[in-house]
């Protein structure tokens, strides 16, 4: 039994003896174990996304489904009507008559250019507003060539030559159009020497199309052996060989022939002037082709009048919608990774099932036409169905005219069975590689298919041979080949409380088990920083720095997350391992501490002295991007360039890299799931030009200032952040949940010139008060596109007060005011160097922008509205009664201290959020008295409530936020007009808003650490009374050993040489803080210091006070304030006297809308009067909203397929290389618990050498 006093006694001569081993037999002594009697945990909440979740399979599978089926139908419609199409030209046929059969040709021609019309639509729309490369005059030889040879063969085996076979035979010939790509894989295969049994595949579609074709000929020339005859079969033979020249691309690049490789790439950086030219060569020919053939084959153009009949444009009109719709879903079941379900099989099958729908009238006894001068006169009285079903009987006539079926000849019965089954064999068989292509994630189009468009005669076989062929060996190549994505996630801290701290810190815990370090087939890796702003505070009375109230809470934070994920089993009969042993290092800009998480990844806090470095958060990005790109990545190239290693192959390495670096930018309070961050990475992996893309942003907290801000974000992301996504570009992407490439960052007058200080009035409200704006500005100036994962969700605290609110909003507001004016302005020479800018979007922009600039006089007339409605007065008084409150705040917002203004903000916003009720209620009531909807005001009230409910319908899992919709409205005058004109009038006031008062955070973690210590002493320690009567105890000892030195400022000390001494005391306070949770005393390379120090001696070294410049800059803000402000009222003021004047002069200028009732019904004597400019207003709100819920349901059906593609080989991945925290994990405990016991039994046999480390 040992004496309690004789072990304290001991203890704390270990203590003041050797600092370090006391840290190292503190926790040996005190947790041995976990206690028996006190086995209960507070753990905080983690919820993982490693495996989804029933409803996401079912989805996917769902969805998957539904493609699939659509796909199917779609190209049923398609080639059934073209094969109508085709037998109305025949002879046989009786639905169109022989003179009438020139309109049947001239629907089949429109069929034929259908899909060019489209594609040189598409094309000249890119070219104009986005890339206008022109290619060689080779390339365009090449093409013209080519799409000639194409378009005559598409043109003479469709019009010339289809006509004169029977229903079968046309529905199987246009499968041998794959002759050619199947003789191109056998020549690819045979040159990349790959395996005999893959070759086959190809060889076989060979023999089986040949067979075909010499089946189809014997089947008719052995008894039909019309010279007509034989030149159609001959001229369709040539045709299908013709147009299966169309797919070359898809095998070009395989043969090693350089000229071929170059016109290649050509037409790949070309491809909008290549379409065009290709679109409008195939509409020649095939006009040609039909204008000639008709007066050729003894007919005339007589009765072109009829193509106009609904029969006619019927089924072309349904031919061409069909093929189109049938291409975007084959599309979209590639990029959904379901490409033999949904795409492969319902294609293969749609052959054959055209071939049945057209076998029925064999069948079945089906009423026939009679032929009549007038027979497309006689059918269209008909119902649809019964039209129909004359339409297929009458397709059925080509086959029983035939000699074969009519004698039931079993030899050419079999001839015609076997060709069509040849064919349809040789299709399966060339496009067999299909089932065997790996594709991306979210592959892009035209990476996935070879050619932009279809082609309308041949929808499923130039989809099924326009998806990309590759050798097998270059996939598995290509798959053992793949780069490493690296991303370094970047958090920005400052004044966190514990909770905010805890939510970041889970998150990135949770991605270290996700993405282990370990796992060496791992396609990302991470990197963890945290960047701590003002993380010291001064103690004895200025003399030393230790870390602040903050610092310590983020290390208690740490140590608590890592204790969850490294504890996998929590049962209380097994020994708890010591925590491993991490690093905390004294480094020129304040301090660091390095984890090594538990599964491998590295995760950095560096902590910050305002003292030695610039503070703030835009100058810690500036701290890490040149920490990350500037000394992580460009130091080892050039280090590499020292030791002689080739330029070329350095700068394609470096280029490489800096493609495949990312930052995520993360705020201090950011909480998200591993999944948000697989998608944002997935957008920048596979589209180059991506330099940043943004996520989902989810306010949280409680009260109804945040429920105010969850529907504006809603509204935001749905409608708004959507709009900017698919139109142009996503103008800011929040630096609360961000995800930047290195190469868009490192590119010129991107981040050296995000390093500007700011010198003028206006580079404060730009530069710093809205630093994520301004660089998503300089990506975009630069021409790298921003986009939005509608996916991939974060969350965020929002403020909670009034106050917090409208600082926050008053920085917001001129920062975006003044960079989206910055990026307008070089709108020209932006749309040309970012070419998804064009014009068009530069002027929705600008649009935007006015409607926002015009925001408050906007919100006073819809204020007078409502004092018209509730107190029935007239509309000029009601004006006059709705400016008069925002003119005296703004003028009071002059004379009063910010903090007074918010008060009275807040005070007005309840007297507005009252009216605004009484206004709806005033609103219903009048529809209800004038007995219809369809006024002004109703249809805009009814279409804004439908508008949002099926927006946020197609949000399912926020849908419950449209409940929020009624305060957001309530509270309409307080965003838009008095947090306007607070914003405008406090553009002067460049101070942060939020978290600026440094109060106390929250010590609950700190204060269980030392109740732990407490509880483990078994009596009354005397050397454990206090904290800090052990470090009262510790330093004296230290500085008694010291010689006597003169007093010498800290800042001057610290600035003159580094480090000061060899053991800085807020390191030895950080240890002691963390006593169960090791630091280990370790130190930078020289190299590293000096980096830092030339870094903080050019861009980030402390900014000096000058009361005479912060003066002139303080009045240059009031001067530009008052600019800004007299320009921003001017314009509101203007929209209101014209509107004033408007309603002054009456009746003689409006516009009368008669009154409808919901019947149908006008009132002949009432009508509504509306003025041209609030009408022109209400008609330009009405369009911008419209085009942003159009953009809205685009970009939600891409959201879909991405996250259905996610859900699908995200888990595989995770299936095939996810391994449990097990065998790895419990060895490195079990190393570092082996090196603990030895390290303290180093000291307890008396060993107390301080130049012995611990080994790590």
């Amino acid at each position: 039994m040992i004496n309690t006093n004789i072990f304290c006694t001991s203890f704390k001569f270990l203590v003041q003896v050797n600092y370090k081993f006391s840290i190292k037999l503190f926790p040996f002594f005190f947790f041995p174990n976990r206690r028996s009697w006190d086995a209960s945990r507070e753990v905080p909440i983690i919820q993982d996304e490693q495996i989804p979740k029933k409803r996401v399979q079912c989805l996917k599978w769902f969805s998957c489904t539904i493609v699939g089926v659509l796909v199917f139908a779609l190209a049923l419609l398609s080639q059934t009507s073209f094969l109508l199409l085709i037998t109305f030209g025949n002879n046989k046929t009786e639905i169109i008559c022989s003179e009438k059969k020139p309109a049947a040709l001239l629907g089949i021609g429109f069929v034929l250019v259908g899909p060019s019309v489209l594609l040189l639509l598409k094309s000249t729309w890119k070219f104009i507003f986005k890339s206008a490369a022109m290619p060689s005059k080779k390339t365009v030889f090449w093409v013209l060539c080519v799409e000639f040879l194409v378009a005559l063969g598409a043109a003479i085996l469709t019009i010339v030559a289809m006509p004169h076979f029977d229903i079968v035979t046309n529905v199987m010939i246009l499968n041998s159009v794959s002759i050619l790509s199947a003789v191109f894989q056998v020549v690819a295969e045979y040159l990349a020497k790959e395996r005999k049994r893959l070759i086959m595949l190809p060889v076989c579609s060979i023999f089986f199309i040949i067979l075909g074709y010499v089946l189809f000929a014997v089947s008719y020339l052995a008894i039909e052996s019309s010279l007509q005859m034989r030149i159609s079969i001959g001229l369709a033979i040539v045709g299908t060989i013709c147009v299966s020249v169309n797919w070359w691309e898809n095998y070009s690049t395989l043969f090693s022939i350089s000229s071929l490789d170059d016109i290649s790439k050509d037409i790949a950086q070309s491809r909008n002037v290549v379409c065009i030219i290709s679109s409008l060569m195939r509409i020649l020919i095939t006009s040609a082709v039909v204008g000639a053939y008709v007066p050729l084959s003894g007919q005339n153009w007589k009765s072109v009048k009829s193509v106009f009949e609904p029969v006619i444009i019927s089924l072309v009109a349904l031919q061409i919608l069909s093929s189109a719709l049938c291409h975007w879903f084959v599309v979209v079941a590639c990029k959904m990774h379901s490409l033999h379900r949904s795409f492969a099989l319902p294609i293969y099958m749609a052959s054959i099932a055209v071939l049945a729908v057209f076998l029925i009238p064999l069948a079945l006894k089906l009423p026939e036409s009679n032929q009549t001068s007038t027979c497309i006169e006689n059918i269209q009285s008909k119902s649809s169905d019964t039209l129909l079903l004359l339409m297929l009987n009458d397709a059925t006539k080509t086959l029983r005219a035939r000699y074969v079926v009519g004698k039931m000849s079993t030899g050419g019965l079999a001839c015609l069975i076997c060709s069509a089954l040849s064919w349809w064999l040789g299709l399966m068989l060339s496009t067999f590689y299909i089932w065997f292509l790996k594709i991306h994630r979210i592959e892009r189009t035209q990476d996935l298919f070879v050619r932009r468009m279809y082609e309308g005669a041949f929808l499923e076989q130039s989809m099924l041979l326009n998806i990309r062929f590759e050798i097998r060996k270059k996939i598995k190549e290509k798959r053992c080949a793949k780069e490493t994505i690296r991303v370094f996630l970047c958090a920005t801290m400052w004044h966190e409380t514990y909770d905010e701290m805890m939510k970041i810190i889970i998150s990135m815990f949770r991605l270290d088990k996700y993405r282990p370090k370990t796992d060496k087939h791992s396609d990302v890796e991470f990197e963890f920083h945290i960047y701590f702003d003002d993380a010291f505070k001064d103690v004895d009375y200025g003399r030393q720095r230790h870390a602040n109230e903050y610092a310590e809470i983020l290390v208690d934070v740490i140590k608590e997350v890592y204790t969850i994920f490294s504890e996998e089993d929590p049962c209380i009969f097994k020994q708890t391992p010591p925590l491993p042993w991490q690093k905390i290092i004294n480094t020129p800009y304040g301090g660091r501490l390095e984890y090594t998480l538990p599964k491998g990844n590295v995760m950095m806090v560096h902590l910050k002295d305002k003292q030695l470095i610039r503070h703030k958060k835009r100058w810690s990005q500036i701290m890490y991007l040149y920490y990350i790109f500037g000394w992580r990545l460009n130091r080892q190239y050039f280090k590499m360039f020292e030791v002689g290693e080739g330029l070329d192959d350095l700068k394609e390495r470096l280029k490489r890299e800096k493609e495949n670096t990312y930052i995520l930018a993360l705020d201090g309070d950011t909480d998200f799931q591993p999944s948000a961050v697989m998608l944002l990475i997935d957008r920048l992996k596979l589209y180059p030009e991506v330099g940043a893309a943004c996520g989902r942003i989810h306010p949280t907290g409680t009260g109804p200032m945040v429920w105010y801000q969850k529907f504006e974000y809603a509204v935001g992301h749905w409608l708004q952040k959507t709009a900017e996504h698919v139109f142009g570009c996503v103008l800011c992407s929040p630096g609360c949940f961000s995800l930047f490439r290195g190469a868009a960052l490192m590119d010129d007058n991107v981040m050296k010139r995000y390093t500007t200080k700011a010198s003028e009035a206006s580079h404060y409200v730009q530069y710093d008060q809205g630093e994520d704006r301004w660089l998503c500005t300089l990506l975009l100036q630069q021409g790298w596109r921003v986009e939005y994962n509608a996916a991939s969700d974060a969350y965020t605290n929002a403020p909670q007060d009034f106050k917090e609110f409208y600082n926050q909003r008053r920085r917001w507001g001129p920062s975006t005011m003044a960079n989206t004016i910055d990026l307008l302005g070089s709108g020209g020479l932006t749309s040309q160097r970012n070419s998804s800018i064009s014009k068009l979007y530069i002027l929705y922009q600008i649009i935007s922008m006015a409607a926002s600039i015009l925001g408050p006089a906007t919100i006073c007339l819809m204020i007078s509205g409502s004092f018209v409605f509730i107190l029935g007065i007239g509309e000029n008084i009601a004006l006059a009664l709705a400016i008069a409150p925002p003119t005296v705040y703004l003028i009071l917002c002059y004379k009063l201290t910010s903090d007074m203004q918010i008060k009275i903000a807040a005070i007005m916003s309840v007297f507005y959020a009252f009216l605004m009720a009484g206004t709806v209620i005033c609103i219903i009531g009048d529809l209800v008295k004038q007995r219809t909807f369809l006024t002004p005001s109703g249809l805009f009230l009814i279409g804004m409530v439908v508008l949002y409910i099926i927006t946020a319908a197609l949000h399912p899992q926020e849908f419950s936020l449209v409940f929020y919709g009624l305060l957001y409205f309530l509270c309409i005058p307080s965003g838009y007009l008095l947090l306007a004109i607070y914003s405008i009038v406090n553009m002067n006031n460049v101070t942060w808003g939020t978290r600026e008062t440094g109060g106390q955070a929250k010590t609950t973690a700190v204060d269980t650490i030392k109740k732990k210590v407490m509880n483990a002493t078994c009596c009354k320690c005397t050397c454990l009374e206090s904290e800090k009567d052990l470090s009262k105890e510790i330093l004296p000892a230290e500085t008694i050993t010291e010689p006597e030195k003169p007093h010498i400022p800290l800042e001057t000390q610290r600035a003159e040489e580094f480090p000061l001494s060899a053991h800085q005391t807020w390191i030895e306070h950080l240890q002691m803080k963390s006593y169960d949770f090791p630091l280990h005393e370790s130190e930078l390379p020289m190299d590293e210091i000096d980096f830092w120090r030339e870094l903080q001696r050019k861009y980030l070294e402390p900014l000096k006070e000058n009361k005479e410049q912060q003066e002139k800059m303080a009045n240059d803000l009031r001067e530009l304030r008052n600019k800004v402000t007299f320009a921003f009222f001017f314009c509101n003021a203007l929209w209101l006297v014209a509107t004033f004047f408007l309603e002054t002069i009456g009746d003689s200028i409006s516009i009368k809308i008669p009154k409808m009732f919901p019947n149908g019904t006008r009132s002949p004597t009432e009508v509504f009067s509306i003025d041209p400019i609030g009408l022109m207003f209400l008609l330009s709100f009405a369009l911008l909203l419209i085009v942003q819920f159009i953009a809205m349901l685009y970009h939600r059906i891409y959201t879909l397929i991405h996250f259905v593609a996610y859900a699908d080989t995200e888990i595989k991945a995770c299936r095939k290389h996810g391994e449990p925290m097990d065998h790895t994990l419990n060895c490195h405990f079990k190393c570092f618990y082996f090196i603990f016991i030895i390290n303290n039994v180093h000291v307890s046999i008396g060993c107390t050498d301080p130049g012995f480390k611990p080994p790590v």
